[in-house]
């Protein structure tokens, strides 16, 4: 059964860019997602050469665009454009070296319009999937950092992890910037954001330079974004455990209930979305990037064609402008339904 934000996708066209077009998670979900008609697919590589691996795979990519970077037409124009861009950075050779591999010539045809998003990953890292974004999309106004979220999923129950890949050590203002991006993507997925400053000490309790950067954070998001419910510095327990906050911070709005957690550092993130993801049954929907001027996604290189499939569609549904979504419960019901399929696959 096709959602809302399906039908919404379907009445405001959208096209996905896929940097690996030999890849067979991405052709199957190409396969699906054109044969629903939910999105528009650019798969990029030699025509020849994925037209082989999708009849190799069984897969149906005629609905598709399928374009090698080597033979582009309007390869002069973006060279062009990407120089621009990159103001005296890279020279037109470099800028057509790059522009040789497609994480770079992907990120290229969103910029120009080509195409409304763009996920790669799946053979890439993620260090290839975010420096062309980076450089190329660049941040949105207001921002100085790309972030990310997972949203950990397990039946009802919706809570963002950030960041868990990007950031390594986040200074103050980082954290400040991620948990007000991560609020921000709770919304979309239907999370109304409590976000909890994640430490080892809960308001004073214990001491050291992290907890002072936490604690400092927390001060600083009250003052720039009033309106988002935060408790910090905040130890997990603390944060989900009614009887916990009770005694640690019974004056919180947010302690005991929090649904948006922000870790100190991307050890503590990225250590605790898989203990969640492996030991507590929740399903890992993610990263999401955040911050950029439009939607660029990182898979996981072990990823599966359903997670593909998923973060497609996710991806997409970041790319449709809010005044075109009715209601707020649009996501909402696509994740019920991608992590519906993805337990129908057996994959949950």
């Amino acid at each position: 059964m096709l959602t809302k934000m399906i039908d919404t996708l379907k009445k405001n066209p959208r096209t996905i860019v896929y940097t690996e077009g030999t890849d067979s998670r991405i052709l199957s979900s190409a396969d699906k997602l054109t044969k629903e008609g939910i999105l528009g697919v650019i798969l990029l590589g030699n025509v020849d050469e994925v037209k082989e691996a999708a009849k190799a795979g069984g897969f149906d990519i005629s609905a598709c665009t399928i374009i090698d970077p080597e033979t582009y037409p309007e390869m002069d124009a973006m060279v062009e454009e990407m120089v621009k861009l990159r103001k005296g950075k890279m020279t037109e050779e470099k800028v057509r070296s790059a522009l040789a591999h497609s994480n770079y010539f992907g990120t290229m045809l969103v910029k120009m319009g080509k195409g409304d998003c763009l996920l790669g990953g799946a053979t890439y890292s993620t260090a290839d999937t975010v420096r062309p974004a980076l450089q190329l999309i660049k941040t949105k106004p207001g921002n100085n950092i790309v972030s990310s979220s997972f949203v950990l999923v397990r039946g009802d129950e919706r809570y963002l992890f950030s960041d868990c890949a990007i950031n390594i050590d986040p200074s103050e203002d980082d954290l400040v910037e991620i948990a007000i991006e991560s609020a921000k993507t709770a919304k979309i997925f239907g999370v109304d954001p409590k976000v909890a400053m994640l430490s080892y000490s809960t308001l004073g309790s214990g001491k050291g330079p992290s907890v002072t950067k936490v604690a400092n954070a927390t001060a600083k998001i009250r003052e720039i974004a009033p309106d988002v419910l935060v408790e910090g510095e905040i130890q997990f327990d603390a944060s989900v455990a009614p009887e916990v906050a009770s005694i640690k911070a019974p004056d919180s709005p947010v302690a005991g209930q929090a649904n948006v957690f922000v870790f100190p550092d991307i050890n503590a993130g990225n250590i605790g979305y898989k203990i969640a993801s492996r030991f507590g049954g929740f399903e890992a929907v993610g990263p999401v990037l955040q911050g950029l001027n439009a939607p660029i996604n990182d898979l996981s290189r072990g990823c599966t064609a359903d997670e593909v499939y998923k973060m497609s569609i996710v991806t997409a549904a970041l790319s449709v402008p809010e005044e075109e979504v009715v209601e707020e419960t649009d996501l909402e019901v696509i994740v019920r339904t991608v992590i519906a399929a993805m337990k129908a696959s057996g994959q949950i």
